[in-house]
């Protein structure tokens, strides 16, 4: 990634991160698939920090997916307000730890999405940590084209496997 794209990406996760500093429980938007729509911020309504608890109830933290473009390893800007709402628990909660899954479509080598996969992962633990979360609580992990939550040939399918998906490992 270029110098100019990674300062123009961090203005932007921070920016996200102003946008998410209160703490707000809301009920789940209806979709968060891999439309290119914007993803509305709901992060924190108060000033407290965030519990375990949270992750569960709280509607920022329950999108735990980031899709992709395809063959893009850069993080949509819809998916900020999503970022910063995680960087924020991470911050919240020193003994929370995620794991980050990339994935790829099945277009592409298997090396190929493999790498592919890894480099999303990267790309979502770079913005957490421009966003306040540590690095010692990121875990990446690629996958590749070999766990699909879609196994049909057509654009939306692939849509959906071209992902990141924030796993919890400890709360």
């Amino acid at each position: 990634m270029k110098t100019t794209t990674r300062v123009l990406l961090a203005a932007l996760l921070c920016t996200a991160a102003v946008a998410c500093s209160k703490k707000v429980k809301e009920e789940p938007p209806a979709d968060t698939g891999p439309s290119t729509g914007t993803v509305a911020p709901t992060g924190p309504a108060t000033a407290g920090a965030y519990t375990p608890a949270d992750l569960d109830s709280d509607a920022c933290l329950r999108q735990r997916v980031v899709y992709f473009d395809l063959d893009q390893d850069t993080l949509r800007p819809e998916f900020q307000a999503i970022i910063a709402c995680h960087a924020k628990y991470l911050r919240d909660r020193n003994s929370s730890r995620i794991s980050l899954e990339g994935h790829a479509d099945e277009r592409g080598s298997r090396e190929y999405n493999q790498g592919l996969g890894e480099r999303r992962g990267n790309g979502v633990s770079s913005a957490l940590q421009a966003n306040g979360g540590s690095a010692a609580q990121l875990a990446v992990v690629s996958y590749g084209e070999e766990r699909p939550v879609c196994t049909e040939s057509n654009e939306d399918c692939w849509a959906r496997n071209r992902r990141v998906e924030i796993i919890y490992t400890a709360r």
